[in-house]
């Protein structure tokens, strides 16, 4: 009985509330068709998959190609490439907290929106673009790079940073961040935004001065987002973007800029062979991702109490 009232009970709130239910029915069949059903060809890391066989068809090798990644004499530079390029980007995390926390500190409305419409703009360029500007800029022949240098009294022409393995990093990173920056201090904006002006009043009538309120009183209020973008962050230390790094390479700086992501789309779309390969090594990011993830998201809950739920 209890069963069937239950049930019933489902069904009437479900009649009442299908506008929401539709709502959700479109993300959920979007993680369906693109998350779910594709991780049916994950097996083809496990096989050696010819397209004539299909991917049951192919025979099965088991860790074959796993193997081969890891003893291949380039692992250990493509993966330390990769935890180098993601670690230095993770220390630039604390960026967009403190962007957010100075225009938060501002009073002038004016002067605030037109700070964020600025540094919101480059979050809408695309990568193949930004990366045409930054050769523009660095260009030691026809850029601004390379006419400063003249016009201070260089003579011919400066240093190619574009094709230095010392400045790769640095590119990468901070173009990245002059790209992002703004448009990721916007959840910690709305964030500061909800902390109560009581708190602030009471701050100054014990004669806190504005950065002591933004240490005590904001900071504190945003901790628990900061905990879960940090914890969202930690989860990509493996995962560096594919594209930008391929545009950003040259044959000059492939030691360093050699990373995961570039290293399965050279060798798993070189030929039908290596789609395993590439598949192998894609699983192998993957895999690290998730144990970073669950480490990370233990670590934070320990220290914050807060976390992720992943299950």
């Amino acid at each position: 009985m209890k069963a069937k009232k239950a049930k019933k009970y489902s069904w009437r709130l479900f009649k009442r509330q299908w506008q929401l239910h539709l709502l959700v029915a479109l993300p959920v069949l979007y993680l369906v068709i693109f998350h779910f059903i594709p991780m049916y060809g994950v097996q083809i890391a496990f096989r050696d998959y010819r397209p004539l066989k299909g991917v049951t068809g192919s025979d099965w090798v088991g860790l074959k190609w796993f193997e081969q990644f890891l003893s291949s004499y380039n692992f250990r530079e493509v993966f330390f490439n990769t935890l180098i390029l993601s670690l230095y980007s993770l220390a630039t995390f604390p960026l967009p907290i403190i962007f957010a926390l100075i225009l938060h500190a501002i009073r002038r409305e004016r002067y605030t929106k037109v700070v964020q419409t600025v540094a919101y703009i480059p979050h809408f360029i695309s990568i193949s673009v930004m990366v045409g500007i930054i050769s523009m800029l660095l260009s030691p022949v026809s850029g601004i790079y390379g006419n400063v240098y003249r016009a201070l009294g260089g003579v011919g022409y400066p240093l190619d940073f574009r094709a230095s393995e010392g400045a790769f990093r640095h590119i990468y990173v901070w173009s990245g961040v002059w790209q992002t920056m703004g448009w990721s201090s916007i959840i910690y904006t709305a964030a500061l935004s909800s902390v109560s002006p009581e708190l602030h009043e009471a701050a100054q009538i014990d004669g806190a001065s504005r950065f002591k309120r933004m240490i005590h009183v904001d900071l504190p209020a945003i901790m628990p987002t900061i905990a879960i973008q940090f914890i969202l962050r930690c989860t990509q230390i493996i995962s560096v973007g594919f594209e930008k790094a391929y545009l950003l390479q040259s044959p000059l700086n492939t030691s360093v800029s050699e990373v995961i992501s570039t290293y399965v789309y050279k060798v798993g779309m070189s030929s039908f062979r290596s789609f395993s390969y590439g598949a192998a090594v894609g699983l192998f990011n993957t895999v690290i991702n998730l144990i970073l993830l669950l480490g990370v998201n233990y670590t934070v809950r320990r220290a914050t109490d807060r976390e992720i739920s992943l299950f």
